[in-house]
């Protein structure tokens, strides 16, 4: 869901254009069943349908959370950025920052999550991000997704080791994480029956219809003759196909007056609230929104940094008023997290945008969420308070947050499997289900 970006560095669009192609392909076909490498791991015991369905979305090319999440109480952050910064909410200006607290406001682009932030559904975490500094974003954003940074020899996703260490919230569900992309994201690799998808309404055999049948019988009798894991992968790639087809993605009605914007972005939320409403097992579902590499013309607020946080805004307004709306039966929980791989530098740079920073902000929207507030150990903006004195530093580990959820809200209590070598500390991010 991201094109070549000319204001982004050349690492971030060689790194978008291959899109973990090499990776992706083969997860994607060990992921489809529980490989025989995979540890073995205890299932914790739990009434499984307390648990939520997880929406991970990740904001490729290092979004601005000094941008997003505007820390106007700070005078720090007005003197590093007097072309960029938005304005005081008390300002008078237009285009002032929606105040949060006292401390801390929304871009005006993203306003259309104040109805979530206030309803307490909405979280946002700051000075966040991954504690080893790294700023490579093939680096980052793989050390992210896999869960423990400077490891090169960890190949699975955090969700992927999620869902391959508690039970399937159905028994027979044949497809439980779902990656809306060409190439499984690595945050989903490892996981037991999940597949890459890149359009869950064209996800099917091309051709001649009416010999669609026939074609699709000859696939079934060829991997047949194979064995596994090729047989067994065939196998659900052509029961996945199945099951998809009996939704009707494209007559999907949102609930609660929710408008998607438009775009492969809203695409993707809308197509995914209809699968979560179906109910068919999915447990996992990672969405990709690109381009946020601003190193000239951020544009926070009319520019490209604007239209970026107008899309995730209204794509997430949209999911909170179809999903927690519960004006219509089968409406599953869900909690839906929102990362990038680093923030940016505090500092403007001359081209009217910014490099690669280290800490940033997260957001967590769910009815479960202890929402309504900036979480957040504010570090300062002054220059003998910054990462190497340049970059906002991090004071919340991002697995903190993850871990909190995938325990609670995912009711994973296999947290040393999960995130190895780390000992979370829960913050209060979200309530403990009560199944």
């Amino acid at each position: 869901m991201s094109n070549y970006d000319c204001h982004a560095c050349r690492e971030y669009n060689s790194l978008s254009r291959r899109q973990f192609i090499g990776a992706a392909s083969g997860a994607a076909f060990a992921a489809l069943t529980a490989p025989a490498w995979l540890p073995r791991v205890a299932y914790a015991r739990q009434d499984c349908s307390g648990r939520d369905v997880i929406i991970s979305i990740y904001l490729r090319g290092g979004a601005d959370g000094l941008s997003m999440v505007v820390p106007f109480a700070d005078p720090a952050y007005y003197a590093a950025r007097p072309a960029l910064a938005i304005p005081h909410p008390d300002s008078g200006d237009p285009n002032a920052a929606i105040a949060l607290d006292e401390f801390f406001g929304f871009a005006p682009a993203m306003a259309p999550l104040v109805e979530a932030y206030r309803a307490g559904h909405l979280l946002v975490v700051h000075a966040t991000g991954m504690v080893n500094a790294t700023r490579s974003h093939f680096d980052a954003q793989r050390f992210m997704e896999v869960g423990k940074a400077a490891d090169p020899t960890l190949y699975t996703g955090w969700l992927g080791r999620h869902l391959a260490s508690v039970p399937p919230l159905r028994p027979d569900a044949i497809l439980r994480g779902v990656g809306i992309n060409t190439g499984l994201q690595r945050t989903l690799v490892g996981g037991p029956e999940t597949l890459p998808i890149p359009n869950l309404d064209q996800f099917g055999l091309t051709g001649n219809a009416q010999t669609l049948a026939a074609r699709r019988q000859a696939i079934s009798d060829m991997y047949a003759m194979t064995h596994d894991p090729l047989r067994a992968a065939g196998e659900t790639t052509l029961l996945t196909i199945d099951l998809l087809n009996q939704i009707d993605f494209a007559g999907y009605q949102p609930k609660g007056g929710a408008v998607y914007p438009a775009g492969a972005f809203g695409l993707a939320l809308k197509s995914t609230a209809a699968l979560l409403k179906a109910q068919v097992g999915v447990e996992a579902v990672a969405i990709d929104l690109g381009g946020w590499d601003h190193h000239n013309s951020e544009g926070p607020i009319s520019g490209a940094m604007a239209d970026l946080m107008t899309q995730l805004s209204q794509g997430l307004a949209a999911i909170h008023a179809d999903l927690f709306s519960r004006s219509g039966a089968g409406t599953p929980n869900v909690t839906v997290v929102v990362t990038t791989e680093f923030g940016r530098r505090v500092d403007e740079n001359g081209s009217g945008g910014t490099d690669h920073g280290y800490g940033g902000a997260m957001l967590v929207l769910g009815g479960n969420v202890a929402g309504g507030r900036v979480l957040a150990q504010w570090p300062g903006l002054a220059p003998d308070q910054l990462f190497e004195q340049r970059d906002l530093m991090v004071t919340i580990d991002y697995r903190h947050v993850l871990a909190e959820i995938v325990q609670y809200r995912l009711g994973n209590a296999n947290l040393d499997y999960v995130f190895p070598d780390f000992t979370p500390n829960f913050r209060g991010v979200v309530c403990p289900s009560t199944a």
